[in-house]
């Protein structure tokens, strides 16, 4: 039997708790379309055996060959043998198998993969859910085993982290850049090799995410090292230079008449392009007024104040997709339902 619904009524933490204490087995699917993101989850008897997120894969081969584990002849041999077996095997079975790596060694991957995916999915609080009951495939989820309840726990310290570096860093879209050099010269660095491996990657063009997808590395840690270098003034941030794809469609409620009219405008228009220099063009390409994303949730007040409520909405939608992780994305949420709403009381009338 399926359990499903959206996040903004059961949220993901609720979710995973619920699945723990009931010790379910099955697949858990999460989806996102104001990140363009998804991800799903393992259950075997309420314990998390296997996890993977679209925007940042963390595919195991991928992992080994980062970390100089194995070689890429040993993952392509492996790739082989499994496509040869029908794919009734995992790769790392035939990695221990050719003595590549330990089953210990394994299975710290796999726990390390499983939390990366899970820790991102513990921040979103929209989106929809689905779990659907029932045995994983035997080739799935085996390697490792880790408690709900101990990701739970790490996944809130995240969060609570993210809430203390969202200031400097507001999105995973935005693009670093090294900062210009002072006048006395640049100041002596003392970095970790983690931390110069990100600044390698620091070329003004990719975004973090990005930064974090070449790498195989878990997008929260690029966006601790890049906070830091930030901090320290060796690099700036840019806003985005455009979003990856239109909104389809925005998750909050279509009340009434007057608010199902207003979602369907919504699911039309394109976002917003995330800077002031890429704005005459994202808003030429999208036909329609574009916003500064950095100026959305000011925009957004401006118009409650002038009781323009479409445009409240339509400015505050922006702000959510180029910001999903700034501390007032619940409040600005709060304020899109209320604003739907006062709108279909209206009669869709509201506003200038």
């Amino acid at each position: 039997m399926a359990i499903e619904g959206p996040l903004r009524e059961l949220g993901i933490h609720d979710v995973f708790q619920l699945l723990d204490l009931s010790r379910k087995t099955g697949t858990l699917h999460v989806t996102s379309e104001l990140r363009d993101n998804s991800g799903r989850v393992l259950f075997r008897q309420g314990r998390v055996v296997g996890a993977n997120i679209k925007s940042n894969p963390l595919r195991i081969g991928d992992l080994l060959l980062r970390k100089g584990r194995a070689t890429e002849a040993e993952i392509e041999r492996a790739l082989t043998q499994q496509r040869e077996a029908g794919g009734t095997r995992r790769l790392g079975d035939f990695l221990i198998d050719s003595g590549v790596v330990t089953a210990k060694e394994l299975e710290r991957e796999v726990r390390l993969q499983i939390e990366a995916a899970v820790f991102e999915l513990l921040s979103w609080s929209e989106g929809h859910f689905r779990f659907e009951d029932g045995g994983t495939p035997e080739h799935e989820g085996s390697i490792a085993s880790v408690s709900t309840e101990s990701l739970l726990m790490e996944g809130a310290r995240r969060i609570d982290e993210w809430s203390r570096i969202v200031d400097r860093v507001p999105s995973l879209g935005c693009i670093p850049a090294l900062a210009p050099l002072p006048d006395d010269g640049a100041p002596p660095m003392d970095l970790l090799p983690g931390e110069w491996e990100v600044l390698t990657l620091i070329d003004g063009g990719r975004d973090l995410r990005q930064i974090a997808e070449t790498l195989v590395r878990p997008e929260f840690d690029v966006a601790k090292v890049v906070y830091g270098l930030v901090a320290t003034g060796v690099v700036e941030l840019r806003p985005p230079l455009r979003v990856s794809r239109p909104m389809k469609r925005l998750e909050v409620p279509a009340v009434e008449e007057g608010a199902a009219d207003l979602a369907a405008d919504l699911a039309a228009e394109p976002g917003a392009p995330g800077s002031a220099a890429g704005l005459a063009h994202g808003a030429a390409a999208a036909g329609t007024d574009a916003i500064p994303d950095m100026d959305l949730y000011a925009r957004g007040i401006e118009a409650l104040r002038a009781a323009d409520l479409s445009a409240v909405v339509k400015a505050w939608a922006q702000f959510l997709q180029s910001h999903p992780y700034d501390p007032r994305a619940p409040e600005v949420r709060s304020g899109i339902e209320a604003a739907m709403k006062l709108r279909a009381m209206t009669g869709g009338v509201a506003g200038p």
